[in-house]
């Protein structure tokens, strides 16, 4: 299969982020780079190139300047935005050198990105260029993305002016949300099965340190529902092996695809490789093995994953157990909780059962020590019994939080990789797109 070649055009006169649009194409940019496809980016010829930066200055990216000259004169853009009257006497000569250079430019295309392109007035003479260019290149496709609230289609007319309302053949029309696409067929007067919401996404690793980022291309920290992470030692006081197991009932209770992210370092107490394996045994008797049970100590931070990159995973994970045999305060619940995640804590620590009661966290009871005596939990009828009964609690609870779901189909579903494979991707590709 011929592999498909696309451009964005945006016409972009410099690269500021406080047009928000630049930052959209960024982020467009990440997703096609990270597909593998080609892209050709379609800039004024008074963009200057001292402003790309970050993905905008990839070397993969071929960054082609449409001309903005007619007869050695800079061409003024005039906000056509009326849909009646006239244009100013130059104006089809300005689309016509226009849609010259933008010929040039796609002759080798198969699918152009247009933004806002015949959205906005002051684009209207590269809303004409690019039907030019569409009569001359039939077989191009065109991905209309339109990021203000649809124009209203005015009862009354005139050409050029009434471009802004008009289909372009071979498009499919795109806008941020699917309450809009009823208007946006409307001001196109296109049937609403030609249009289609692609969400901006948000990058979370963007704002985080380059630990996290680096874990990131080594597990997958996004699509699970269920996210976990436990920074400690790998001593058998932090019983981590029991929150393996109860994150395992979780996920058999639930159905939910659930995932843990030891932050571990080693200890004197036990030999890491042995504790390794004790805790990945009991979490696999519960379901929770291969790619969704992570040792940082095992993806490249052999003594430890740094503190910021540990507060970086609380933005992201939804549930913090706690299964530890002692602590005196447990500064790690607040760090976890400050960052919006459910507390599963151990009832049987006295200072957890301070802390967690002040925090509304949930309650189990594991081996443990107090003031001068220790505990030993017994089970009836088992333990497991009692581990698929609270994890059922507890995924019910979860599910019922407004806040954690918030937080979850965020990361799940607004990731740039998510946008890409279920959005984008499918409309390069000419493949329907699955409902949410």
């Amino acid at each position: 299969m011929k592999a498909i070649k696309t451009a964005i055009l945006t016409m972009f006169n410099g690269l500021s982020k406080t047009y928000s649009l630049v930052s959209v194409v960024e982020e467009h940019l990440h997703m096609l780079l990270g597909g593998g496809v080609d892209v050709k980016v379609l800039v004024s010829q008074d963009c200057p190139d001292s402003e790309r930066y970050g993905v905008y200055s990839d070397e993969r990216i071929e960054w082609v300047k449409i001309t903005n000259r007619l007869h050695g004169n800079q061409i003024h853009w005039m906000d056509y935005t009326q849909p009646t009257g006239r244009v100013h006497p130059s104006f089809f000569q300005e689309a016509e050198v226009i849609a010259d250079s933008l010929h040039e430019a796609l002759l080798d295309v198969d699918v152009v990105f247009l933004h806002d392109i015949l959205y906005q007035g002051w684009h209207l003479v590269h809303n004409i260029a690019v039907r030019h260019v569409q009569a001359r290149l039939p077989r191009l496709r065109f991905l209309a993305m339109t990021h203000s609230y649809p124009a209203v289609r005015p009862q009354r007319m005139d050409w050029p002016l009434s471009a802004r309302f008009s289909p372009l053949p071979n498009t499919t029309y795109l806008y941020p949300a699917e309450s809009g696409l009823a208007a946006l067929a409307e001001q196109y007067m296109v049937p609403i099965e030609q249009c289609r919401a692609i969400p901006n996404s948000l990058n979370l690793f963007g704002g985080m340190g380059e630990e996290v980022r680096r874990l990131g291309t080594r597990t997958d920290l996004l699509s699970p529902d269920i996210l976990a992470v436990y920074p400690g030692r790998l001593t058998t006081g932090k019983q981590l092996e029991k929150a393996a197991a109860l994150l395992g009932a979780i996920g058999l209770a639930s159905g939910k695809r659930v995932k843990m992210i030891f932050c571990d370092f080693p200890s004197l107490d036990i030999e890491p490789a042995a504790y390794k394996r004790r805790i990945r045994s009991e979490g696999e008797l519960y379901g929770l093995g291969g790619e969704n049970l992570v040792f940082t100590s095992e993806q490249g931070w052999p003594d430890g994953f740094p503190h910021s990159g540990v507060m970086d995973l609380f933005t992201l994970s939804n549930l913090f157990i706690c299964t530890s045999y002692s602590e005196s305060f447990g500064l790690i619940v607040l760090e976890a909780a400050s960052r919006g995640n459910m507390l599963v804590l151990n009832q049987a620590v006295p200072a957890l059962e301070e802390l967690g009661s002040r925090l509304h966290a949930y309650f189990m009871r594991w081996n443990a020590r107090g003031f001068g005596v220790d505990t030993r939990e017994s089970y009836h009828p088992s333990e497991e019994a009692y581990l698929l009964e609270h994890a059922e609690r507890i995924a019910g609870l979860m599910a019922i939080n407004p806040v954690l779901q918030a937080k979850t189909l965020i990361r799940r579903q607004y990731n740039p990789m998510w946008i890409w494979e279920n959005r984008l991707k499918p409309l390069i590709e000419h493949r329907p797109i699955a409902e949410q």
